[in-house]
């Protein structure tokens, strides 16, 4: 049962270590690629796709560790365009809303003097 469970494992750790040496070797070759890498041959997107989120995991170690340390780490968002111009407008019918209030508040204390 020992010899059962010990293989069992040495083939856990055997998978796991074939798959991270793959995914290591895709990372470097998507970014020899550089971005526009992405477009040649069949592997190039998942190599470009494994690079950009190997650079997005050291960012995220980085931020680990600098927070470890009790360092203010601030979180870098990337705005969309659309969701942008949305809260502008939301914002511009808050104003036109608030203007009608005041308005119809005007109104109500001339009417009732």
């Amino acid at each position: 049962m020992t010899d059962n469970v010990m293989s069992f494992f040495a083939a856990w750790m055997l998978t796991h270590e074939v798959a991270d040496e793959g995914l290591k070797a895709a990372v470097l070759r998507g970014e020899d690629g550089g971005p526009e890498g992405m477009g040649g041959g069949p592997d190039a997107f998942v190599n470009g796709l494994a690079a950009m989120v190997a650079e997005e995991k050291e960012k995220l170690k980085r931020d680990l560790e600098a927070r470890a340390r009790g360092e203010e780490v601030a979180i870098e968002q990337q705005t969309d365009p659309a969701f942008e111009e949305l809260r502008f407008e939301v914002g511009e019918l808050r104003g036109r809303l608030d203007n009608i209030e005041g308005l119809l508040e005007t109104l109500v204390r001339k009417s009732g003097s």
